[in-house]
């Protein structure tokens, strides 16, 4: 599990926005490529139904014209290749094969249809070769049904080139569907982006907020331990000040705790002093009790300029501490 940390943040959010960027230049760039290929398919189909309405036309032509064939024949083959191209698929060109059974099904149907269509033309160029009045009513008949056929073929290659229209503008909302997707993806990671970068703001803000409450303190009071829930390299710049916070309180506590009770043994002893005073006057007819009263006089004041010395020294420690503390304080 990865840690909370502002480096993982930012590094999770800048990896998704990478991958985010980079499957929408892809779907864009495949999106082309696509349109462009589906373009082409559709023309393709597009151009046999003007292939066959062409084809029809010559046939006319040529009924009523001793003319040359070169024309149909052009747009036979021309036909042919691109129906193979439709239904097989054509590297050459860029065409694949039928995208779905629904498509190969009609061009299956066109072909039947075609080589239907192809008979008659066949069998129209043959009498046409040996035209007399014998093979008239054969030509005528011919003729007739190729028209009768051109219709039927001409309204299921309109019916593919619907397929084909039909099934490029789905592929196409569904890829731009995708982007769309991507779209508000990428959106709501940036209000994410932008909430994460305003609660690591909030955070520092309340770190620098404490910081400077710790250094305006004024009273040289004891400090309170910072308090924030935050990434972790803000916890653990807080767990540094709150162990020097804890030094620091920890030795302004024993400082004036030893100040204090040297204060309390200091007035102690000046009793025991006032005290031993009134004794060597009531005793100061006796020789040998004044000298002892004298000699113990003598210990307790020695104990309690030492005492004052102690004294004097825990408070300029505490004074030294003090000095520490108004350091941290802007100047």
């Amino acid at each position: 599990m990865k840690e909370n940390t502002i480096s993982n943040k930012i590094k999770s959010i800048g990896i998704f926005f990478i991958i985010l960027m980079i499957s929408i230049i892809i779907s864009t760039i495949y999106l082309n490529e696509k349109n462009k290929k589906d373009s082409l398919v559709i023309n393709i189909a597009g151009k046999q139904r003007m292939l066959t309405q062409k084809i029809a036309k010559n046939i006319f032509y040529l009924y009523h014209n001793n003319e040359s064939q070169n024309e149909l024949d052009e747009a036979t083959i021309e036909f042919i290749y691109n129906l193979n191209s439709l239904k097989n698929g054509n590297d050459l060109i860029g065409v694949f094969s039928a995208p779905n059974d629904e498509i190969a099904n009609q061009i299956s149907k066109v072909e039947i249809l075609w080589n239907n269509f192809y008979s008659n033309i066949s069998k129209f160029k043959e009498i046409t070769i040996k035209r007399d009045l014998s093979n008239e009513d054969l030509l005528k008949n011919t003729v007739h049904s190729i028209y009768k056929t051109n219709n039927t073929l001409l309204n299921e290659v309109d019916i593919l080139v619907s397929m084909y229209t039909v099934y490029n503008e789905k592929k196409t909302d569904y890829i731009r569907s995708i982007q769309y997707s991507f779209t508000i993806i990428i959106l709501l990671l940036i209000i994410y982006s932008f909430s994460q970068l305003k609660a690591m703001e909030a955070n520092v803000k309340k770190f620098f907020e404490y910081s400077k409450k710790l250094a305006e303190n004024s009273d040289n009071q004891i400090l309170e331990p910072i308090k924030i829930e935050a990434e972790k390299e803000i916890e653990e710049a807080t767990d540094t000040i709150n162990c020097f916070i804890n030094k620091i309180n920890s030795a302004m506590t024993y400082s004036t705790n030893a100040v204090e009770q040297s204060k309390n043994a200091s007035i102690k002893l000046e009793e025991i002093n006032d005290e031993f005073n009134t004794i060597i006057h009531e005793l100061n007819n006796s020789a040998e009790v004044s000298r002892q009263i004298d000699k113990s006089e003598g210990i307790v004041i020695q104990t309690q300029e030492d005492l004052i010395k102690t004294t004097k020294k825990l408070q300029d420690l505490k004074n030294e501490l003090d000095k520490l503390l108004n350091s941290c304080k802007p100047k």
